[in-house]
């Protein structure tokens, strides 16, 4: 089979369900990121997120004939597969019945309040900071930062060229920074 990297990720699903390597490593380049980002949201926890990751792409290997179009989106499909696998991991680690009296007697080693107050107050500033850019170079930087998005998927998903989303990128960043360092 010819896949080409042009193909939309419904086709390179399909061609995957039939075990075509060159497809299915196509899919992995162009959703890696992302469904990396929702592993790691999950599972807070690099090397976690990691293993999980290569789970959820072993999973989809094995599935993507069963892949329907008219279920899902194929990025929801995957993400929902990562979704999945993440919150397994998740169930997998919670402490047994024992374990849990032995945790009772462990200190909490949790932010003290200080902590907390102070984080707020850094998530407030940069909640604060984020509204002075434009929207849409707002929008760009949360969904590199906080979602995993590649640039190229952003300058996709917003029409634009790659060269201006990293342009985007780049001097929001710039402006979060001197507008964090200015002390209010």
């Amino acid at each position: 089979m010819n896949t080409s990297h042009s193909a939309s990720l419904e086709e390179l699903l399909a061609h995957s369900g039939l075990g075509d390597r060159a497809a299915f490593k196509i899919v992995y380049e162009r959703t890696s990121a992302k469904l990396f980002g929702v592993c790691l949201r999950i599972l807070k926890d690099r090397q976690e997120a990691e293993e999980v990751l290569q789970e959820t792409y072993v999973k989809v290997w094995h599935n993507a004939g069963r892949y329907v179009q008219a279920k899902a989106s194929p990025i929801s499909w995957l993400v929902a597969i990562a979704r999945n696998q993440s919150i397994d991991r998740l169930r997998a680690r919670k402490p047994q019945a024992a374990d849990l009296d032995e945790a009772m007697e462990r200190p909490d080693d949790g932010p003290s309040p200080e902590a907390r107050t102070v984080a707020s107050d850094e998530q407030r500033r940069l909640t604060a900071c984020l509204s002075r850019l434009e929207a849409p170079h707002a929008e760009a930087v949360r969904s590199a930062f906080l979602e995993g998005y590649t640039y190229e998927e952003l300058a996709t998903r917003m029409d634009v060229p790659l060269g201006t989303m990293k342009s985007w990128i780049r001097r929001s960043l710039l402006k979060l920074k001197d507008c964090l360092n200015t002390r209010v």
